[in-house]
């Protein structure tokens, strides 16, 4: 499989040169584009949400750090509280005999009211989050992801109607490509690819997402999107990308043995290097019949 993998890319070098006209627009986008740290890809020990790239994400990290982490921090401090202060005072040292108490009707109606009361409030935030993750605004942009052991393939179905696979990089690869001038923050281990999904900045986009064979997971943590990618069904999320950049996700179901080696990878460019991008997009691809079809596609390298 990694040496079908190693294959099918460097036969994508070849195509990929049709395409140094729209790079290089890119490349004088250099600061702009310019990785953040953390930015679009999980750090080495981290233990928090990545870096937000659209509303939705923004909205996810304050319903988790500002709001829903104050509500379980001042919960459990009470019951650890509670514990320690029932510990100490009804010791058998200082209760020598039992309370032979059956019921109390305060307490027992303050500890059924309030903890509901207490799921309403976290249920009103959580409910208006759920709602715009599955309510689509109109889209911008409609890219469709298929899943299948163990690569992605992507089109655009509205835009040229062509289409490209896109494989992990081997780490031969992934030198090569450093060599050749892109950061090393650009091509994470594990994570790169050698065809890469590209968007414009500050637009909402679609993505339909299926399976040519088990169930997947479409998972893109900058943008707080996740959906599963199930045979014969297509489902659809969307995003609004607010960064430029390239971003990282990962297959997210269990789906066989290579499910650790299918990374996903979309690149946010602005609205005029899209759209160069695009044109010889269209030109590479549009007579390609099917997905897998597409040996090489088309790879925006860093900007330098």
């Amino acid at each position: 499989m990694r040496e079908a993998m190693r294959n099918g890319a460097s036969a994508g070098r070849g195509g990929a040169m049709a395409l140094l006209g729209a790079v290089a627009l890119l490349g004088a986008l250099g600061p702009a584009m310019a990785q953040t740290p953390g930015l679009g890809q999980p750090e080495l020990g981290g233990i928090n949400f990545q870096v937000a790239a659209s509303p939705i994400m923004e909205f996810i990290h304050w319903f988790h750090n500002a709001f829903l982490l104050p509500i379980i921090v001042i919960i459990c401090v009470f019951v650890a509280g509670l514990l320690l202060w029932c510990c100490f005072r009804f010791s058998e040292k200082r209760n020598p005999v039992a309370s032979k108490t059956t019921h109390h009707v305060g307490l027992e109606v303050a500890w059924t009211v309030i903890p509901v009361f207490i799921l309403i409030i976290i249920a009103v935030p959580s409910f208006r989050l759920l709602y715009q993750q599955l309510t689509i605004p109109r889209s911008d942009l409609t890219v469709k992801a298929i899943a299948s052991t163990w690569k992605w393939s992507y089109e655009y179905p509205d835009n040229g109607n062509f289409s490209f696979v896109s494989t992990m990089q081997s780490e031969q690869e992934i030198a090569e490509r450093v060599a050749r001038g892109t950061p090393r923050s650009e091509v994470p281990r594990l994570l790169a690819v050698d065809n890469e999904v590209v968007v414009p900045v500050n637009k909402i986009i679609r993505v339909q997402v299926t399976s040519s064979d088990v169930i997947h997971a479409f998972a893109l943590p900058s943008f707080g999107v996740k959906i599963d990618a199930v045979p014969g069904r297509l489902n659809e999320t969307w995003f609004h990308a607010t960064r430029e950049g390239i971003f990282y996700g990962q297959c997210s179901e269990l789906c066989g043995k290579d499910h650790a080696f299918m990374p996903i990878a979309f690149r946010v460019v602005s609205e005029q290097a899209f759209a160069a991008w695009l044109e010889e997009a269209k030109k590479k691809f549009a007579a390609a019949d099917q997905p897998t079809a597409v040996a090489a596609a088309t790879a925006i390298p860093a900007a330098r």
